[in-house]
C-alpha cells in the first residue's frame, strides 16, 4: 500500500483550500454584522438581533452539521483501506436524513421563534428584529446542511479545492446582496434593512447547495440517487452524528449562556459581544484550515495503520495552527481600534467591544491546539471522547467560572474568561488523550 503523504507541500495543498473555505463561512455573518451595524435608524438593535439569531443559527448548524465530520471520517477511512466503492451509497442516504431532519427543525422552531429569542433576554425592538431576521434565515437551513454534507464527502475523499470554491461563491454573492438589499438601490431594489440581510444570506445559500451537487455529480463518482438498500455503515454514521450532537449541544450551552448574559446587561454590551464572537470564529475558522487536514488525513492514516505518521502530521499541524493564532494576535493588536469601527460607529459599543478584545486575542493560540485535536480525533472516528470533554468543559469550566465572574460583576470579561477557561479544558484532555493512545503505537512502528 502506497504511504501517505504528509509533507508541508501537501498538508499546505489541503489546508490553503480549507482555510479559505473557513473564512468564507463566518464571513456570511460578518458581512451581516458589518452592514447592519452601520444603518442609519436603530443601528445597535438590529446589531444586536444580528448577533442573537447569529448565535441560534450557528447552534443549529453546529448541532446538525456534524455530518460533514462523520461522513469525512468513514469515507477517509475506506479510502485509506482502498475500499472506496463500498462506501459509494452511504453519502446520499445521510444526506436525505440530515435535511429531513433540517424540515422538522424549521416546522418546530418557525411558529415559536418570538418565544426562542424571548429565551435569549431578548425584548422590545430586539425582539421583534429578531423574529424578523430569523423567520427568513431559518429557510436556508436545510442548503446549508445539504451543502455542509458534501463538503464531508470531498473532504473524505482528500478533496478541499471544490469546497473552497463553492464558499467563496457563496460569501461574495452575500457580500454583494447584502449591500444592495440592505442599503437598497436607486428605484430598483427597495432597503430592506435587517431583512434585506437574511434574503441575502438564504439566496447564497441556495447558491452554495446547488453548486455543491454540480460538483458531486460532475466531479466524482458519488451517485445521489437513493438505493433500497441501507448501508451497513449508517448505524456507524448515526453513532457518531448523536455523539457529536450531544457534544454541539454542549457547545451551544456555553454560546447561549454567553449570548443571554451579554443581552442581559445591555444593548451595547450585546452588540459588542455579537462584534468579539465574529472575530472569535473568524479565526476559529482559520485554524480549521489545518484542521480540516487532520480531519482528512488522520483517518486516512487510521485506514492504513500508519501510526508513526499520525503522530508526525498532528505534530506539524500544531506548529502551523499556533502560528496562525499568533498571527491573528500581531494583527488584531495593530489594528485594535480600526477593527471595531468596522462594525459600527456608536461610542458605547465601541467602548465595551475594546475593554474585552484583547482576551479575545490572546486565546488565539490556546484555540489553535483545540481546534487541531478537534479535527484529528474527529478523522480518527473518536466522537464518543469528543463528547465528554465538550460535556466537562461546559458543565465543570465553562458555566461555573461563568457565574462566578458574573457575581463579581465583570460583564463582558465574565464571558470571555469562561470562554479562555472552557477551551483550556478542551485542549488539554485532547492532547494528553492522543500522546497516550498514539505515542506508544508510533515508537513501536
Amino acid at each position: 500500500m502506497l504511504q501517505t503523504d504528509i509533507s508541508h507541500k501537501r498538508i499546505n495543498k489541503l489546508a490553503f483550500p480549507a482555510l479559505i473555505a473557513g473564512i468564507a463561512e463566518p464571513l456570511l455573518s460578518i458581512t451581516d454584522t458589518a452592514i447592519i451595524g452601520n444603518i442609519e435608524n436603530n443601528a445597535v438593535a438590529s446589531l444586536a438581533a444580528v448577533g442573537i439569531v447569529g448565535a441560534f443559527i450557528s447552534m443549529l448548524v453546529w448541532v446538525f452539521g456534524q455530518i460533514r465530520s462523520a461522513i469525512s471520517a468513514i469515507i477517509s477511512q475506506y479510502v485509506g483501506a482502498n475500499k472506496l466503492d463500498e462506501i459509494k451509497t452511504l453519502p446520499v442516504q445521510a444526506i436525505t436524513i440530515v435535511v429531513v431532519v433540517s424540515l422538522l427543525v424549521i416546522a418546530i422552531s418557525y411558529p415559536f421563534s418570538e418565544t426562542i429569542f424571548s429565551f435569549y433576554n431578548a425584548s422590545g425592538k430586539i425582539l421583534s428584529f429578531s423574529v424578523d431576521y430569523f423567520n427568513i434565515r431559518i429557510l436556508g437551513f436545510p442548503f446549508t446542511l445539504f451543502t455542509f454534507a458534501i463538503f464531508g464527502v470531498f473532504r473524505g475523499l482528500q478533496n478541499t479545492y471544490y469546497p473552497m470554491l463553492i464558499a467563496i461563491t457563496g460569501a461574495i454573492l452575500n457580500i454583494v446582496l447584502d449591500y444592495f438589499f440592505v442599503y437598497g438601490f436607486r428605484d430598483l431594489i427597495p432597503a430592506m434593512h435587517i431583512k434585506g440581510a437574511a434574503y441575502a444570506s438564504v439566496i447564497a445559500q441556495i447558491t452554495m447547495a446547488v453548486l455543491a451537487a454540480i460538483l458531486l455529480l460532475k466531479k466524482t463518482t458519488i451517485p445521489l440517487k437513493l438505493t433500497r438498500t441501507i448501508h451497513p455503515e449508517i448505524k456507524r454514521l448515526l453513532s457518531m452524528v448523536l455523539n457529536l450532537f450531544v457534544r454541539t449541544l454542549a457547545l451551544n450551552l456555553a454560546l447561549y449562556f454567553g449570548t443571554a448574559y451579554a443581552t442581559s446587561y445591555g444593548k451595547e454590551y450585546i452588540a459588542a459581544y455579537t462584534i468579539g464572537l465574529n472575530l472569535w470564529l473568524l479565526g476559529a475558522f482559520m485554524i480549521d484550515g489545518y484542521a480540516s487536514v487532520g480531519n482528512i488525513l488522520s483517518g486516512k492514516l487510521l485506514g492504513q495503520k500508519d501510526y508513526k505518521s499520525l503522530f508526525t502530521l498532528n505534530k506539524r499541524l500544531l506548529k502551523y495552527a499556533i502560528a496562525l493564532g499568533a498571527a491573528f494576535i500581531l494583527l488584531g493588536g495593530l489594528f485594535y481600534e480600526s477593527i471595531g469601527t468596522i462594525f459600527t460607529k456608536e461610542t458605547g459599543v465601541l467602548e465595551q467591544f475594546y475593554l474585552v478584545f484583547w482576551v479575545i486575542l490572546a486565546m488565539q493560540p490556546l484555540c489553535a491546539m483545540t481546534f487541531i485535536f478537534d479535527g484529528t480525533f474527529k478523522g480518527l472516528g473518536e466522537m464518543k471522547y469528543l463528547r465528554n470533554v465538550l460535556l466537562f468543559a461546559t458543565l465543570i469550566g465553562f458555566i461555573p467560572t461563568l457565574f462566578l465572574f458574573d457575581y463579581l460583576d465583570f460583564k463582558l470579561y465574565a464571558i470571555w474568561i469562561s470562554f479562555a477557561v472552557w477551551m483550556f479544558f478542551r485542549g488539554v484532555f485532547l492532547f494528553f488523550k492522543f500522546k497516550i493512545k498514539f505515542f506508544p503505537l508510533a515508537q513501536k512502528q
